[in-house]
């Protein structure tokens, strides 16, 4: 079942209009590792040597081109018709990810800029257009081997670490084009509220006129049956209100809320209107849950919740971090559930908004995960802020998303045990986070020596589930006063922070792979599929049997590239049968 918002390949299914226009297919390419184009006049004529399926990047099998190695300025190039219809109208040009920063000229006209990976951007370039006829858009693409920006599992060598990978430059998610009125919505961010009923909307909107006779409607349904139509005058940029759902075509309210086993989401249709005139219409929809934290545990919908995570790096055999199409990431999802996991940690990776969107109809956890920089300085501080900020804020609506990662393993901040910089910048991210979502736990730093942390994780590649017992049974107050370390060599806690209380997870584990030459996994490799489940079942049950242990996660999905440690090939062939996954996972 779908939302009414739904439709296939829309690349922002948060907030639909009709009509849309998709610009990924054939552009024209070329590497400039001179980086001459802008003197060369590339913005006005771009002569590509390649190409490139957009949204491929050069490095993968999937864009036509495939190589490998490193480029750090590259261009793309397109002509599009711009219908002599949308005159008078605003045309914004979207980019849902380019790595890592980009230009954009229309015509040979710099329509504008921007840095981050993993960021969707937006430019009205309806200025440069010519409608009616052809017009060219062009993009410079940069990236680099700077580790002060976030970059995540992207190799800045070619020898860089066996847990890195062939790094992604340039446009690796949907490019595309909608026509909208001056006046129009920006965004809504949606905030339900599941003790008092209620759903809070705050909008930003465009091209607002306080001498113009505007009005703002949202119309809320449930399955296709009406739950509350509110209206009010649209005459400033930034308007709140918050919606009483309890009506009777609810039914009992507590069935509609969104959890796991029943994913519930409520469709929103919101219109504005200039007098009796529809001047722009958008289709959205928000799940009713609340996460809370108490007396050491995770709450969903004010009750406790077991957390059965895997963790998904989100890497394909010929795309890299682009999905292949829509259908594979719903089947990466339904793989999941098939192995009786509940929820998925996104590991270093912001993933395209269609995996997400199925995460909220399909009722799968996601834990968010910011993409690390690997060296600390003012530079990586500004950068990193910027950008997870901006990841937040995009990402907000989502019900699936119930936790905020931005640090990983002291990634980016790797003194932070005692460095007090480090520390407060973690600090700063912690307490900035909420300040823009205050309703999710925020982690940092997930794997050990947390500062301020919501939740306590803790990672450990122990091999047995007789080692895992030694280490964590009875153990718990020796690991939150630092008397021992997780993982062998790790404390719990940086200097100068004490355990308050927090929910216990074992963010990361297993990572078992079968013996081959071709790759690694953790620990010793396995020979046979017996000797896996021994192991994988020894590991679970071991996590379980801890009383003040609340959930896990395990090391992972799928195989990638060197790192042969997935409970599924990169092809994603199960090597193991998941039913068997899925019964000692809801033992």
């Amino acid at each position: 079942m779908t939302t009414r918002a739904y439709r296939k390949d829309y690349p922002r299914p948060q907030f639909v209009r009709e009509h849309w226009l998709n610009l990924n297919g054939l552009w024209d390419f070329r590497f400039d590792d001179d980086n001459v184009g802008e003197e060369e006049g590339w913005p006005k004529s771009l002569a590509g040597t390649h190409a490139i399926t957009v949204p491929f990047t050069y490095e993968t099998k999937a864009s036509g081109i495939g190589i490998e190695e490193f480029h750090p300025h590259v261009w793309y190039g397109k002509k599009v018709h711009i219908p002599k219809e949308a005159s008078g109208k605003r045309a914004i040009l979207h980019f849902q990810a380019v790595d890592y920063s980009a230009k954009v000229w229309i015509n040979g006209n710099l329509a504008g800029n921007h840095q981050g990976g993993y960021a969707a951007f937006s430019f009205d370039i309806t200025p440069y257009l010519v409608f009616g006829a052809d017009n060219q858009i062009t993009v410079k693409a940069e990236d680099s081997n700077d580790c002060t920006i976030p970059r995540g599992k992207q190799r800045w060598t070619k020898d860089s670490f066996e847990c890195f990978y062939v790094q992604t430059t340039g446009i690796w998610q949907t490019v595309w084009m909608e026509f909208v009125e001056q006046q129009r919505l920006d965004t809504v961010k949606i905030t339900p509220d599941i003790d008092r009923s209620t759903v809070r909307f705050d909008y930003r909107l465009s091209g607002i006129d306080a001498t113009l006779d505007l009005r703002l409607e949202a119309i809320v349904t449930l399955k296709g049956k009406p739950v509350k139509r509110v209206s009010l005058l649209a005459d400033r940029p930034n308007l709140s209100v918050e919606v009483d759902l309890v009506h009777e075509a609810n039914g009992p309210w507590k069935k509609c809320l969104w959890s796991p086993q029943h994913p519930n989401l409520f469709d929103v249709e919101f219109v504005l209107y200039a007098g009796d005139r529809v001047v722009d219409r958008v289709f959205s929809y928000f799940g009713m849950r609340k996460v809370s934290i108490e007396n050491g545990q995770i709450l969903l919908n004010n009750a406790p919740i077991y957390q059965r995570l895997i963790l998904d790096q989100g890497y394909w055999t010929d795309s890299h971090l682009t999905p292949p199409s829509e259908e594979a990431i719903i089947a990466d999802i339904d793989l999941m559930l098939e192995m009786g996991y509940n929820g998925v940690r996104k590991h270093m990776k912001i993933e395209d908004a269609r995996f997400l969107y199925w995460c909220d109809v399909k009722g799968l956890l996601v834990w968010s995960e910011m993409a690390a920089t690997f060296e600390f300085n003012e530079r990586a501080v500004e950068a990193f802020t910027k950008q997870w900020l901006e990841i937040v804020d995009q990402q907000y609506n989502h019900p699936s998303i119930i936790t905020w990662v931005p640090f990983n393993e002291s990634w980016g901040i790797p003194s932070i045990l005692r460095d007090v910089l480090q520390q407060k910048f973690t600090e700063g991210i912690y307490h900035l986070t909420k300040a823009v979502d205050p309703f999710r736990p925020v982690i940092t730093n997930d794997g050990w020596e947390h500062t301020v942390s919501d939740i306590l994780t803790l990672h450990d590649y122990v091999e047995t589930g007789s080692g895992f017992l030694r280490r964590y049974r009875g153990n718990k107050d020796a690991i939150v006063n630092k008397d021992m370390t997780c993982n062998h060599w790790k404390y719990a806690f940086a200097e100068g922070y004490e355990y308050r209380g927090q929910p216990i997870i074992i963010s990361e584990f297993g990572g078992i792979a079968f013996e081959s030459d071709k790759g690694w996994g953790y620990g010793r490799q396995v020979a046979t599929e017996e000797d896996f489940m021994k192991r994988f079942e020894g590991l679970v049950q071991a996590i379980k049997s801890v009383d003040y242990i609340c959930g896990y996660c395990y090391t992972q999905l799928t195989d990638v590239q060197q790192e042969i440690n997935g409970l599924l090939t990169e092809d994603r062939k199960p090597k193991i049968p998941l039913s068997t996954i899925k019964e000692i996972n809801m033992a």
